[in-house]
């Protein structure tokens, strides 16, 4: 992206967009924990979901699109999505909002180990100090050898993170390798976490029906979402990750005054400087890939 493309203010305007939406999203997502389980809450969120994705679709003529090309990567990214959004959804009401965000901002740090694993790129020095620097981070906001020790809601937290570098490792492959536009990504992700959301849900014999009192919940949660990942893509595309992360990074402290005055969660200062160092780790990557790409390019 060269400077006359670049538009920070812009960016930084969608970016407010996505730390709304991610925010509104947890604090939906405990609103219906009390009568929905996490499959269900995904089951129910991805049909609204296929609602507004499929008539986009239609209206902009763009159905061929949505053919099943490279299904198995399909299938692969979103059974990593779908087990990292519900061990989201699962730590969500068991640990601090803040100690959450915090533990979810590593998933970039794996997403570049994973590469180097399963897509043959290069561990530069670089990569292997951010991914120590991560390490130290989580270590730091888990705490799992102090008093509390590794609850089940940390572990989640966790392995969410996982989860969601799972994801966006297929996703580098349908979009590189299988050139696969974001709507068609966006409507498998909505039609396979239905299917998948009901399957799990129906295995205890029975799913809950959306009450009155949940469906603008879930409706909100499916909206969030969207409109989150959506507002995040078109940052994305007005200035380069270096200057979109740190705006992303705010999620942080918003998330953790909204668990405070709603919850009344307290700001816990290992958590941030834990966070502060994830964040650390992950800029240093992107100024490196940034510098890599710039290099090649010329």
């Amino acid at each position: 992206m060269t400077n006359a493309q670049t538009h920070p203010i812009r960016a930084a305007f969608w970016m407010m967009g996505a730390v709304f939406g991610f925010s509104s999203m947890a604090v939906a997502g405990r609103m219906v924990s009390a009568n929905l389980d996490t499959f269900e809450i995904l089951g129910y969120r991805s049909l609204f979901g296929l609602m507004i994705v499929l008539p986009v679709a239609i209206f902009q003529g763009r159905l061929s699109e949505l053919r099943p090309r490279s299904l198995p990567l399909h299938i692969g990214r979103n059974l990593g999505h779908f087990a990292g959004q519900n061990l989201w959804l699962f730590a969500l009401t068991l640990i601090p909002l803040a100690q959450l965000f915090a533990l979810e901002f590593s998933y970039p740090i794996l997403v570049g180990l994973g590469a180097t694993v399963f897509l043959g790129e290069k561990m530069t020095p670089t990569r292997a100090l951010a991914a120590l620097m991560g390490f130290a981070g989580i270590l730091i906001v888990a705490r799992p050898f102090g008093a509390d020790g590794l609850s089940i809601g940390l572990f989640a937290a966790m392995a969410c993170a996982l989860g969601f570098a799972t994801s966006a490792l297929f996703t580098k492959q349908l979009t590189r390798t299988a050139n696969v536009s974001i709507l068609a990504i966006m409507f498998w992700m909505v039609t396979l976490q239905l299917l998948f959301g009901f399957v799990c849900a129906m295995m205890d014999g029975s799913a809950a029906w959306l009450t009155l009192t949940d469906l603008p919940w879930v409706i909100w949660i499916a909206l969030a979402g969207l409109g989150a990942h959506f507002c995040l893509t078109k940052a994305l595309s007005l200035a380069p990750a270096s200057i979109v992360t740190p705006i992303d990074f705010l999620r942080l402290p918003v998330i953790g005054v909204v668990g405070m005055l709603l919850y009344g969660e307290s700001l816990d200062i290992f958590v941030f400087i834990g966070a502060g160092i994830i964040f650390v780790a992950n800029y240093i990557n992107i100024l490196s890939e940034s510098r890599r790409t710039a290099t090649w390019l010329a």
